[in-house]
């Protein structure tokens, strides 16, 4: 997605696609794709070992939204992304059942998990109101976490690494070193330019040259 183009309304896309436009229901579900890749990660990172990749996870929350979107209600971005947030938790649910050969479905599980990606969410949010990470101004139209997670998505993959790991994870510098297979101090200095990228990034979104 170039983020210099002005992005469509949510409520014009919701209101075409209730009106049958296959199209922009498209659209609107594109419109998550990283911030629904960032949540998976870390709830795959963090609470299920890494058992599954995120982009399958994403690959079938997405297939599950198309089906089930005509059926949502809401009306503006932070009702989709906690509705968006039910269905990553039940497709999280659902491959911990066939992982560990479970057949009945639990319930409390994807109330866990619900309310653990809501927590990501926060942590997302939390790491934009941190000083050095300002948003740029379209943050004031779109959920700040989103805008975040598309830059993320845009940044090269050890720093988006560390970021992850470092600010969202909460882990120390010796422990990435090790998942990284780097030196601590490495990973530090890793990390102060992966932040100094980031922050050029939010402040030109859709600059190509701020990465």
């Amino acid at each position: 997605m170039n983020m210099a183009e002005p992005l469509e309304p949510i409520t014009r896309l919701l209101d075409a696609m209730r009106q049958g436009d296959a199209a922009a229901q498209g659209r609107l579900l594109l419109r998550y794709q990283a911030w629904l890749g960032l949540l998976a990660r870390m709830q795959i990172d963090s609470r299920l070992g890494g058992k599954f990749g995120a982009s399958d996870i994403v690959q079938q929350t997405m297939l599950e939204a198309i089906r089930a979107l005509p059926h949502f209600r809401g009306r503006t971005e932070g009702e989709l992304l906690a509705w968006l947030r039910q269905v990553l938790a039940h497709v999280l649910a659902h491959e911990v059942r066939r992982y560990k050969g479970a057949q009945q479905r639990d319930v409390a599980r994807e109330v866990s998990l619900e309310q653990s990606l809501a927590e990501s969410s926060l942590r997302l949010r939390g790491m934009l109101a941190a000083p050095g990470t300002s948003p740029s101004r379209q943050a004031d139209r779109r959920e700040q976490e989103v805008l975040l997670a598309d830059v993320l998505s845009r940044l090269p993959e050890p720093y988006r690494q560390v970021i992850v790991l470092r600010n969202l994870q909460g882990l120390p510098h010796e422990e990435i070193a090790r998942r990284l297979g780097r030196s601590a101090g490495a990973v530090r200095m890793l990390w102060v330019r992966a932040l100094a990228q980031l922050r050029q990034a939010m402040e030109s979104p859709g600059d190509p040259s701020g990465l």
